[in-house]
């Protein structure tokens, strides 16, 4: 019976470490995506235009994402996204990227990768456990500067939009064949098991205060482009 007992508190005890050291790597995850964010809406130029973010259904960030390979690439990286509801935006769900791509490339790279998701088809998207850039929704690169372009169709053709940002310099990437999955091990350590990724951006689970900063930063790039129009 001694035993049982020492078994059950030792994996009692496993398991809040568990939770514990994945919370604090969530929470710091939070916090990066929304140093992302800040420096990318206070460069001269306003890399994501006004017109982008002003439709914008969801925001997704991955704070440095690995990109790297010769010849066959090869994306890998952990972010957060949130959505607007009728209540304001969402608490955020955690979510994991990877994927392959086809070109000339050397080596590692660290990438912040920012996705602006346009439309409910694309929210809904983002809702699945799983789905794929280019085969399972729409994706491009997206349109940079200040203002988007009149004469582009980004914004009628195109469920997501995605960008990049590498030492230093910000422009849209082609994302085609990446994979977006649910983070499971974040959202439990954050939200508790069985909290689906479709209640959290819906607005049913209420935010964590270490969400607050990142969720700050889209309200204020928000209404920075709204205020601009």
């Amino acid at each position: 019976m001694k035993k049982i007992i020492l078994f059950v508190a030792l994996m009692s005890l496993t398991s809040l470490g568990w939770a514990e050291s994945h919370r604090e790597k969530s929470a710091e995850r939070l916090d990066n995506a929304a140093r992302v964010l800040h420096e990318i809406m206070n460069t001269p130029d306003r890399g994501i235009p006004e017109e982008v973010l002003q439709h914008a259904k969801c925001v997704a960030v991955v704070p440095h994402m690995l990109k790297g390979g010769f010849v066959f690439g090869a994306e890998n990286g952990r972010g957060v996204a949130t959505c607007r509801t009728s209540k304001g935006w969402s608490a955020p769900a955690f979510f994991a990227i990877t994927g392959g791509s086809w070109g000339l490339q050397i080596g590692i790279e660290g990438i912040d990768l920012v996705m602006i998701i346009q439309d409910e088809r694309g929210m809904q998207r983002l809702l699945q456990s799983k789905f794929e850039l280019g085969a399972d929704a729409s994706a491009a690169a997206g349109p940079v500067g200040r203002h988007a372009s009149a004469d582009t169709d980004w914004m009628l053709n195109t469920e997501i939009l995605t960008y990049s940002r590498a030492k230093g310099a910000f422009a849209g990437l082609t994302l085609n064949g990446a994979s977006i999955r649910r983070d499971e091990e974040s959202m439990d350590a954050i939200y508790g098991r069985d909290v689906s990724t479709r209640a959290v951006l819906h607005g049913e689970v209420a935010p964590t205060p270490a969400s607050e900063r990142f969720l700050n930063e889209v309200r204020n790039a928000k209404r920075q482009a709204i205020a601009n129009n």
